[in-house]
């Protein structure tokens, strides 16, 4: 009972048919079966299986040492969420021993119908610059409602670890940027004013804030949107997931957000143009929410901070031969850029 076109090292259907049995799901054939694909590293496949339709998700082939455990926590942080109102999708079982197929972990979800607007827009999307101002306001609204969860309500107190978050931050991405140097070839982070935005936001650190649920990389590209209307269908991609400051991700949204010197990072959308200006992506999570954003201009900038230190991994890794070259200098412009922008922020 295999796919031709689906790695049976990656999943074994016939390992799955046994599992779904044991979970009392509808029997019967595997149907309809693709191989999805996203930006994301881990695998997805969509199946019809007793009239149900099912989406699996599992860690790429070659598995990370975490890769597991952040699928483990996306499967329960998604459980969690459900009933919430938050637009995740819908976990239908999770299977969080790897010794059933092969090494990993996986879960069933349900289907989400939707597009990446960094990917692809319908003609409704395109066509309609409103429509598009209108997808922008709604990714800053569906952010407000995450950020809105009490966490402990749904069962997530021990997720992270939200005693001094926020302290940690710059020294955690500091040290994350210096253990690059042990790359091969490596000559080490040329990032102009890397020192300036770290003592700037170590300067300015908001004292008072409250923990919630984080998604960790919200932007663009992590959101799926309705094909009849400018609504998020889902928020996507949870493996970053944490208990920590939520303003963080409403920073992150701000510091990604398709600008002139961003555009071609958020593909589709960003070229199209018409979104909202980050000023009222802020006026929407607002109205939304009863957190101080008073300080929002100091997260947007830690975002920066933080993503520009992430990709700079990437671009480290080029240069040992373990990315590609032009990948690797592609996050570096990047990086560059979002050191810019965190100045560009730091001065307004």
């Amino acid at each position: 009972m295999q796919h031709d076109h689906i790695d049976p090292a990656l999943v074994d259907f016939g390992v799955l048919a046994d599992w779904m049995d044991g979970q009392s799901l509808p029997g019967g054939a595997f149907e309809r079966v693709e191989r999805l694909g996203g930006g994301t590293q881990n695998v997805l496949v969509r199946f019809w299986r007793g009239d149900r339709e099912y989406v699996l998700r599992r860690p790429p082939a070659h598995l990370r040492p975490k890769s597991n455990d952040a699928l483990r926590r996306e499967a329960r942080v998604l459980a969690a969420l459900d009933g919430t109102g938050v637009r995740a999708p819908r976990l239908i079982a999770a299977c969080a021993d790897e010794t059933v197929m092969g090494g990993a972990v996986f879960y069933l979800m349900e289907s989400v119908r939707g597009f990446n607007p960094t990917t692809t827009l319908p003609r409704l999307h395109a066509d309609d610059p409103a429509v598009r101002h209108r997808m922008g306001l709604d990714a800053a609204a569906a952010l407000a409602e995450l950020g809105a969860v009490d966490h402990v309500a749904v069962g997530l107190g021990d997720l992270g670890r939200p005693d001094g978050f926020l302290e940690r931050q710059v020294g955690r991405w500091l040290s994350e940027l210096d253990s690059y140097g042990k790359l091969d070839g490596y000559p080490g982070p040329d990032i102009p004013g890397l020192m300036d935005v770290a003592s700037w936001l170590e300067a300015g650190r908001p004292r008072d804030w409250r923990p919630g649920i984080m998604h960790g990389d919200y932007h663009l590209a992590n959101l799926l949107y309705a094909v009849d209307g400018p609504e998020v269908a889902a928020i996507v991609d949870w493996e970053m997931c944490t208990i920590g400051d939520p303003l963080l991700d409403l920073g992150w949204l701000i510091a990604t957000w398709p600008g002139p010197d961003t555009a071609k990072l958020s593909g589709a959308i960003g070229a199209a143009g018409g979104l909202p200006e980050p000023a009222e992506l802020a006026q929407v999570y607002a109205a939304r929410s009863d957190r101080d954003l008073s300080a929002l201009t100091w997260y947007a900038v830690l975002a920066c901070f933080k993503l520009g230190i992430v990709l700079e991994g990437t671009h480290a890794r080029a240069f040992a031969g373990k990315a590609p070259q032009d990948v690797g200098d592609l996050l570096h412009a990047t990086t560059l850029g979002l050191f810019a922008r965190a100045r560009t922020f730091m001065e307004a």
